[in-house]
């Protein structure tokens, strides 16, 4: 196994590399902007500290559930980011400032993300309390997507609005700038 592990080298990185830059583009080809999808990726890098803490505190080392547990965060994190970025901006296509789309898109979209992620959460905890074999790996897994998506929760739904707000506000200033 370590021979195996020896070999891929660094290529754990380029996936992770990879699956970012593809949710980047599909969002930037659905929002027809390069700047929305900025916000949502914002919320990729609070689900994974949970996972890192969580990892810390049990003692996990990165195994290939783990990278496999953290390329679903990826996803999982971006969808509850997506909620929102994606009110805020039809929010700010009626009118509305960005402060204002950003605390309208939190208030209608809190309720949704909240009761998904605690259906997820509560759907993979079997994983972390699993015996027998093959254990290891559903709890590696688990402790991984468990901990990505409280943290991704309780993170992404304060500060993905502030990121939206901040983001779109500073290309907006350089667009004024330059024309």
């Amino acid at each position: 196994m370590s021979y195996q592990e020896k070999l891929v080298g660094n290529t754990v990185v380029l996936i992770f590399a990879l699956s970012i830059l593809l949710v980047y583009l599909v969002l930037a080809a659905q929002y027809e902007t390069w700047v929305a999808p900025l916000s949502v990726l914002t919320a990729v890098p609070l689900s994974l500290s949970g996972t890192v803490l969580a990892l810390w505190l049990t003692g996990l080392s990165n195994n290939i559930y783990v990278q496999i547990g953290l390329v679903l965060m990826i996803a999982l994190s971006c969808k509850n980011s997506i909620l929102i970025v994606e009110v805020a901006i039809e929010c700010r296509r009626k009118g509305m400032s960005y402060v204002d789309a950003a605390l309208e898109a939190s208030k209608l979209r809190f309720r949704p993300i909240v009761m998904t992620s605690i259906a997820f959460i509560l759907g993979v905890m079997p994983l972390i309390f699993s015996g027998g074999a093959g254990a290891a790996a559903r709890i590696s897994l688990g402790i991984t997507v468990f901990s990505g998506m409280i943290a991704s929760t309780c993170l992404a739904v304060a500060l993905v609005p502030v990121f939206y707000v901040e983001i779109e506000e500073f290309f907006d200033r350089r667009a004024k700038k330059q024309g």
